[in-house]
């Protein structure tokens, strides 16, 4: 294995980290029979030779020997390596992205084709990788056959004859993923893989099957679902749930005299498969996402690595699921229905009303998705999400406060709900981190967005605390005239802050509540945060005090002569602040007007949208 890799010129390339000479021990780390070793020199792939999907001159010449890795039963974890060589090949550069490479970039881009073109070259060994021992292996083998290879009608074929007699659950699922990616590639394909999932969305002998089906078509034949798709979906969810853990859906892979496992057999009067590969080339896809290190030079093999680190947050997640993929398969569903808005809704209010927490953690983050995106009827659906909130599992209870809390107005229907978790659980009001500001929770930013009055007590415990929450002076702006009561506390923590250097981030949020209140009897203390900003971020400092001294408006007035030698010095970001403030305060047009024209013949004009005369 190997040969000819200390020939390789390796010194003389980069990678995103600088001199690739330490790519041979990431190429043998990965055939290592050390499981860390392995993890260590994967995660080195990613993060520097393929540093977030780049292909420089040192990644292809790792090619040849991925190859080498991917076929050699003797190496372990080999689909991890089958995955990687699908990223670095997996690249698309059509008509339009050619137009608009520039000079600097025709370098990578010719980098990109010529990965493409090598690993297509050899995408023929992926054929018997298929039936590999290893199930990692076959599990990453069928979409990088329908990603690269040149001949998608054979890669078709070969899916359908292994689904039958793979015993695995998952890489069934994989290979009728592959079946969808190869229709998405090559259109005049879709109708020959809509007619085939459509049999095995109705006919599979496995619920995860009809329901990858299903999740395929949608993405690649729509027309081909169901009418009736939610309350199908919906009973393969219900069937799911039903089979015992233990067992998965199958038990001893035979799917009984009629069903072979995994899914249908090729029957006589199917459409049978043309001999010649007469389909034109791969239509680009969006490509798939890429994992990626961040690590520096030297430090490739780090503890814990982002490939460990990305295995352990998916164990997390799925710890205790018997069918962990059925999330993916949702996801992909809904990503094929698209602007289907009814049917998505009506998918996630089920998937909300599910028993399994974990499906209703992924309907609740698919919610807030679905919501932003598009426009339709969605009260029912925010109070399904608000309902999460008092669950005792903090998990499901935290994602329904943020997709909550981004959802501003549209969180209406679930304020009773957020309001009843505000006060069942006060020591969650403010978040502290290891380090940076505390900050308010997503609870009492999502009603303070629609400016309930049940967050201005959180406010005022916030406004207690040693050290003020960041994003207080956000909160009180949506509250407004509401948080009204809350002046005297802002007044009395700014008078607190001391001019120093980090007096920007203690008195930016107080002065921002101040601002969104026009508390005018704040003037003094304003004053004096204008008139001894230190050096560091002193500009900032003064912006958001003469803003809040515009915003007083005539109860500023004691300020006015502070603000005519601000607006004295022509030329700076804070005459123009100030320029403004005078003109709320006193309304002196003689004093703001030669600002004002300065300000026209400058290159700042937008500067000044916010002066009226």
């Amino acid at each position: 294995m190997f040969s000819g890799i200390d020939e390789v010129d390796w010194a003389s390339m980069e990678h995103a980290y600088g001199p690739a000479d330490d790519v041979p021990e990431l190429l043998r780390g990965l055939a290592s029979a050390d499981p860390a070793e392995r993890e260590a020199a994967l995660d080195g792939m990613y993060g520097a030779v393929h540093h977030q999907g780049d292909v420089y001159a040192c990644t292809l010449a790792c090619i040849p020997f991925l190859f080498e890795l991917v076929v050699d039963p003797g190496v372990q974890d080999r689909g991890g390596v089958v995955e990687l060589l699908t990223s670095i090949g997996g690249f698309d550069l059509d008509e339009d992205d050619e137009a608009e490479i520039d000079e600097d970039e025709i370098e990578g881009a010719a980098n990109y084709a010529m990965a493409a073109a090598a690993v297509t070259a050899g995408a023929g060994v992926f054929f018997e990788l298929i039936a590999d021992e290893d199930p990692g292996v076959r599990l990453a083998a069928p979409l990088a056959l329908a990603t690269l290879h040149r001949h998608p009608v054979r890669v078709l074929a070969l899916l359908r004859e292994r689904l039958p007699v793979e015993p695995d659950e998952e890489v069934r699922l994989a290979l009728v993923e592959a079946a969808g990616r190869v229709a998405l590639r090559h259109r005049p394909l879709a109708e020959r893989v809509g007619k085939w999932l459509g049999l095995l969305a109705s006919r599979a002998d496995s619920p995860g099957l009809r329901l990858a089906a299903l999740a395929q078509l949608a993405r690649c034949s729509p027309d081909g679902l169901p009418g009736d798709v939610v309350p199908v979906v919906s009973g393969l969810l219900r069937e799911m749930r039903s089979v015992p853990e233990e067992s998965g859906d199958r038990s001893d892979g035979g799917g009984g005299e009629h069903a072979p496992p995994g899914g249908i057999a090729a029957r006589e009067d199917d459409e049978p498969e043309p001999g010649p590969d007469t389909a034109p080339d791969a239509e680009p896809v969006d490509p798939e996402p890429v994992a990626s290190a961040e690590t520096g030079r030297g430090e490739h093999v780090a503890t814990p690595t982002l490939v460990g680190q990305l295995r352990s947050m998916s164990a997390q997640e799925n710890a205790g699921r018997g069918t962990p993929w059925a999330a993916d398969l949702l996801r992909t569903l809904h990503v094929g229905l698209d602007d289907r808005v009814g049917d998505r809704t009506a998918l996630l209010a089920d998937q909300l009303r599910s028993p399994d927490r974990r499906q209703r953690i992924d309907a609740v983050r698919m919610s807030g998705g679905l919501i932003r995106a598009w426009r339709g009827p969605y009260d029912e659906l925010v109070v399904l999400v608000g309902e999460q909130l008092s669950d005792p599992e903090p998990r499901l209870a935290e994602a329904a406060s943020h997709v909550l809390e981004e959802l501003f107005g549209l969180a209406a229907p679930a304020a009773d709900a957020l309001a009843a978790r505000l006060a069942a659980d006060p020591g969650s009001w403010v978040k502290t981190w290891a380090s940076g500001p505390p900050g308010l929770c997503s609870t009492v930013k999502a009603l303070a967005r629609l400016g309930d009055a049940r967050a201005v007590p959180a406010l005022a415990a916030a406004l207690e605390l040693p050290q003020v929450a960041h994003d207080v002076g956000f909160a009180v702006g949506h509250l407004g005239a509401t948080a009204r009561p809350l002046a005297g506390a802002l007044r009395r923590r700014l008078a607190e802050v001391e001019l120093d250097e980090g007096a920007y981030d203690r008195a930016s949020p107080l002065l921002a509540g101040l601002t969104a209140l026009r508390a005018g009897e704040a003037a003094p203390e304003v004053l004096r945060v204008l008139r001894g900003a230190p050096e560091y971020r002193g500009e900032w400092l003064r912006t958001a005090a003469l803003r809040a001294l515009g915003a007083f408006g005539p109860a500023a007035r004691e300020a006015v002569p502070e603000l005519r030698a601000l607006v004295r010095r022509p030329g700076t970001a804070s005459a123009t602040e100030a320029a403004e403030a005078l003109w709320a305060v006193s309304g002196d047009a003689d004093a703001v007007l030669p600002v004002l024209i300065e300000g026209l013949q400058s290159d700042q004009v937008h500067d000044l949208s916010l002066i009226h005369i």
